[in-house]
């Protein structure tokens, strides 16, 4: 440690803290620069490729909410760029701007943020309902259309022009990849009537893709694919208590999972390399789980030597948030930055908040993300600025708080 003068004190700098919004945030709000600026954020990270949502906007000059009916890139779609391709990103309508990402990148920019592209990749209803068979399937032959399956290789291209186009020709220092990897049964859609239906156990099995290019991986690998699909049937069936599915099928089809993932990694990394040499960080949403599915799947073994950073979600202001927080820091410590991504949004709490935030830090993590700048309300802004107070402590060579 520093060498101090009797009597002084070394000052602890507070925590690095990422803070996320959208294009339609930024432009047209003279005043979001400045309110960033204000919460002490050291970086802003910006939707390039979003999916479908309707967005809050409560400090916007200009508007009160933003309905984006579908995944879309918040660039220019270039013919030239997606010639041939069997998915296309349709464009943002519902947003005037013709680049919004690069709009809004270059106003942050100019007020002197760096800027994170934020690029969600398998996520995209639209395309999903489009092509079916380009959708994780499970079990009972379900497709979940929200969720494009990486072991097709028209989704790895699709995610890979997507990340290439959306950092192109812009001054982004940072791409955050969300949802590189599987999506599963978990997903907020339209009114849904899902929640508390199946136990956590079931969620994983019917998260298992089953379509016809999985199938293929696994017999590649030696399983009996029709043998195991009927097991996971049996096993999430209506008399599933005593169904159980083979634990080496189970490490089979995980390994399968984890290789999709790799490969769709190491494309989009390298497409993003090629388009945006300036690029200096590479940051992944995963959770420390393997068996993780969504917009966070689960950590593969390597993914962690890729990457720069690795982001879990910590939303719930829990013990359980801190443990995820916890296993992350260990199986990246090392390799890479543990980061972890927190909302002040309902159903957080004053009196949670700022404290969750001090026991991730104190768990391991040494970066917050912080969700969300456009979303939160007047009401919620000293939270925000909550997160950029907390101290980041100091780790020796054995990663022990000094």
């Amino acid at each position: 440690m520093t060498q101090l003068d009797a009597g002084e004190t070394e000052a602890i700098p507070p925590v690095p803290v990422v803070g996320y919004a959208y294009p339609w945030d930024v432009v047209d709000d003279p005043k979001f620069a400045d309110r960033a600026r204000s919460l002490g954020v050291s970086k802003i990270a910006l939707a390039a490729a979003y999916h479908t949502t309707r967005a809050a906007t409560p400090l916007h000059p200009e508007h009160r909410i933003v309905e984006a009916r579908s995944a879309a890139l918040y660039r220019p779609v270039r013919t030239e760029a997606w010639d041939g391709a069997r998915l296309v990103p349709p464009p943002a309508t519902w947003v005037a701007a013709e680049d919004p990402y690069g709009e809004a990148t270059a106003i942050l920019t100019d007020a002197g943020f760096e800027v994170a592209a934020w690029i969600v990749l398998t996520h995209s209803s639209r395309l999903g309902e489009a092509n079916p068979d380009l959708a994780v399937v499970n079990c009972w032959g379900e497709p979940y259309a929200y969720a494009l399956c990486a072991r097709h290789e028209d989704v790895r291209r699709y995610a890979e022009t997507l990340a290439a186009e959306a950092v192109r020709d812009t001054p982004t220092s940072t791409v955050i990849l969300e949802a590189c990897g599987q999506l599963g049964f978990g997903h907020g859609g339209h009114h849904e009537k899902t929640d508390g239906a199946y136990d956590a156990a079931t969620q994983q099995l019917l998260s298992i893709c089953c379509c016809a290019d999985c199938r293929e991986d696994w017999a590649g690998r030696g399983l009996d694919a029709d043998a195991t699909v009927a097991a996971l049937r049996a096993a999430t069936g209506p008399d599933a208590a005593d169904a159980t599915v083979d634990a080496e099928a189970l490490d089979t089809i995980l390994a399968s999972r984890h290789a999709a993932a790799d490969e769709l990694r190491h494309q989009v990394i390298a497409a993003v390399r090629e388009a945006a040499p300036a690029v200096v960080e590479i940051a992944l949403h995963a959770q420390p789980d393997p068996w993780a599915t969504g917009a966070n799947p689960g950590l593969t073994p390597t993914a962690a030597d890729d990457v720069d950073v690795v982001i879990a979600a910590c939303w719930p202001t829990t013990e359980a948030s801190v443990e995820t927080g916890r296993r992350l820091a260990g199986a990246v410590a090392g390799k890479a930055v543990a980061a972890a991504y927190v909302t002040v949004l309902p159903p957080t709490t004053e009196d949670a908040f700022g404290g969750h935030v001090r026991a991730l830090v104190d768990a391991g993590i040494d970066q917050i993300h912080l969700y969300h700048l456009g979303l939160a309300g007047a009401d919620r802004q000293h939270l925000l600025a909550a997160a950029t107070e907390v101290p980041h402590h100091r780790r020796d060579e054995d990663g022990l708080t000094v």
